[in-house]
């Protein structure tokens, strides 16, 4: 396991527009994924032991978001021959079983993770209703433990700025977790 953090925030910078497979077998795009004041973009993983600390909060904090309209959706990037974990089946189970209340989507060809710059799972790109780049940051101060009772929320509180104002804070701390597993360069 690779770790590595997430550049600093570009702002402004216009999401790409996507169509993926998702684990309904129904394709999304940008736009069917967009909420009216904002877009969580997520790059995630099933076998990721930062993506597995924080599942629970991120489907918590996805809940909270939709009901100030801003949807999320997640992608998974990596390269699933590499761990069996990340295959497609197993997107299907984990989604199912942990009732994701957002778009759970693969990228088979990792050229969405290299459009938008994707570094490492979980990376989050928070969008305002404008789809420009508002947030780069983390969850929360926990990266891998247990969070505290009282810990602040600063996906949740960036992205809830964005929902009301348009704009994230300019102060953002990097996400932190494991290198995107790309697919071996074939020439």
């Amino acid at each position: 396991m690779v770790s590595t953090q997430t550049p600093i925030c570009d702002f402004n910078t216009l999401a790409i527009d996507f169509s993926l497979k998702g684990v309904d077998g129904k394709m999304h795009n940008l736009k069917s994924c967009q909420g009216e004041n904002g877009l969580l973009l997520m790059f995630i993983c099933n076998h990721c032991p930062y993506v597995k600390a924080i599942i629970d909060r991120i489907i918590r904090d996805t809940k909270a978001l939709k009901k100030i309209g801003v949807n999320a959706v997640a992608i998974m990037s990596n390269n699933p021959n590499e761990y069996e974990a990340d295959s497609f089946k197993n997107m299907q189970k984990i989604a199912t079983s942990m009732n994701f209340p957002f778009p759970y989507l693969i990228d088979e060809t990792q050229q969405f993770a290299k459009a938008y710059g994707a570094v490492c799972t979980p990376d989050f790109f928070g969008y305002n209703a404008d789809l420009k780049l508002q947030y780069r940051g983390r969850l929360d101060a926990s990266r891998k433990e247990s969070a505290a009772v009282d810990i602040k929320h600063d996906l949740f509180d960036a992205m809830s700025q964005i929902a009301t104002t348009g704009q994230g804070p300019k102060e953002q701390i990097p996400s932190m977790g494991c290198s995107i597993k790309w697919l071996p360069n074939i020439d």
